[in-house]
């Protein structure tokens, strides 16, 4: 029997603005990557995630991204590992707070957007994260993109690691995501993105845009929450992976 995390990127709301419907994926995902307020969410936005989660039963990570709200922590910053590193710190002990202080517990960390990006090929930011989560909490997750920088420098701190693919996202042949600003950089069609990940999980394999096979390592699948679409779309991957039989259950628990 096969086994795959769906994680989704949640609490992006903050302040006037709501974004996304996480109360109606939460029925759909087994781990929520909630923002820590520096690319969105605030402290209401935080706590009421965590509560909402916790009523799901829903694995809970911090989600730390660039301090950028204005462009959703999207566009590209010129970090130094060591603001890297305090920046995980920060986001990841914010969210820590109110999670204890919910009665819950903290099972992962995945950064967002660019921040993301950028970890996925640069080793020192990526060493940088990696040694954040590992000094703040050794038990935690570190989810990367599969392949990427991220995941060995996790792998080489003692952290365990998910290595994460994307159900709405097409691949460059080196097994990078295709950057949002080419088109046909996201999928659309919910058939054809619950066709991909069940190749990705059951068989290892994604088509990449230049139409060659690559290897890929799907522990966890990213399901965006926060386009028009995003309910069905979760609701067609989560029902065709169990008509796979493909059980969707958060990283880390027992199998």
């Amino acid at each position: 029997m096969k086994y795959v995390d769906l994680n989704c990127d949640m609490g992006e709301s903050f302040g006037a603005y709501t974004l996304g419907n996480d109360a109606e994926m939460l029925k759909y995902v087994s781990s929520a990557n909630i923002a820590c307020g520096f690319h969105a969410g605030d402290p209401g936005t935080m706590r009421q995630t965590v509560k909402l989660a916790l009523e799901y039963g829903t694995a809970i990570g911090a989600h730390p991204g660039l301090p950028d709200l204005a462009g959703f922590g999207r566009r590209k910053m010129s970090i130094s590992p060591q603001e890297a590193y305090e920046m995980t710190v920060y986001q990841i002990g914010s969210l820590w707070a109110f999670v204890r202080s919910e009665g819950g517990v903290m099972r992962h960390v995945k950064p967002h957007g660019e921040l993301y990006n950028m970890a996925a090929a640069d080793s020192g930011l990526a060493e940088a994260i990696a040694e954040a989560v590992y000094k703040v909490e050794p038990e935690l997750v570190l989810y990367g993109l599969s392949g990427s920088e991220l995941i060995r420098a996790g792998e080489k701190a003692g952290l365990r690691t998910a290595s994460e693919v994307f159900a709405d996202r097409t691949y460059q042949q080196d097994g990078s995501l295709t950057p949002r600003r080419i088109p046909g950089s996201v999928l659309t069609d919910d058939q054809e993105a619950a066709r991909q990940v069940i190749r990705m999980v059951s068989e290892g394999k994604v088509r990449s845009v230049q139409n060659i096979d690559i290897s890929i390592q799907a522990d966890t699948v990213c399901i965006h929450g926060d386009g028009a679409h995003a309910v069905p779309f979760a609701a067609a991957v989560s029902g065709s992976l169990k008509q796979a039989g493909i059980v969707v259950q958060a990283v880390g628990l027992t199998r």
